[in-house]
């Protein structure tokens, strides 16, 4: 077994799930018998806002908190958090992304901003390994928005050390029996979406 702490920052808009994503990775590599530390930071996520969670995960691990330019893997929900977070990502390290955008909440008079453009681009110029999805678009595909989250996250394995049976049985131990075959379904169409893009 590798001696190396693999870190993962998830990143998204309030709502889309980051939270949910986060714990079923740390019981994934909990389920190897790994250490996993991780942080939250949900600032004003519950009015659109950015949320973020640090996962790190090994045999032995010391703090929650993963540093900038340290993170092998960044989960982003969508093109802004990527570039918001980004800096995190350790030189060739992933950015996993949801490839739409979520316009952020305007403040009443402020003036219109514009939305940046060519996100995955910007990112692959300053090295990173850029894996930009249609999660939203798949989600839909399978009768359930809500289940972008896990299509991401499906998306997000293809670059992390852990088991398709760790993940199955992580999904197992966080879902609810009611939305669980969804929910493999979205994970499994995660990973196709990745290994098309990568292909």
């Amino acid at each position: 077994m590798s001696s190396k702490t693999t870190n993962v920052l998830m990143a998204g808009v309030g709502g889309q799930g980051v939270l949910l994503v986060s714990e079923t990775l740390a019981l994934a590599a909990m389920t190897e018998g790994l250490m996993v530390k991780q942080s939250e930071v949900h600032g004003v996520a519950q009015r659109g806002g950015s949320v973020a969670s640090h996962v790190r995960f090994g045999p032995r691990v010391a703090s929650p908190l993963i540093r900038c330019g340290e993170a092998d893997v960044l989960y982003a929900g969508e093109r802004l958090e990527a570039l918001r977070y980004a800096h995190y990502v350790r030189p060739g390290g992933a950015v996993v992304m949801d490839d739409r955008a979520i316009r952020p909440v305007q403040l009443p008079g402020a003036a219109e901003t514009t939305y940046p453009e060519g996100v995955p681009a910007f990112l692959q110029g300053k090295g990173y390994d850029v894996l930009a999805v249609g999660a939203v678009g798949a989600a839909v595909e399978l009768g359930e928005k809500r289940c972008a989250n896990v299509v991401l996250l499906g998306a997000v394995s293809t670059r992390l050390p852990l088991s398709d049976e760790s993940w199955k049985t992580a999904l197992e131990q966080r879902l609810p029996a009611k939305i669980l075959d969804l929910n493999l379904k979205a994970f499994e169409t995660g990973r196709r979406l990745a290994a098309q893009v990568c292909g």
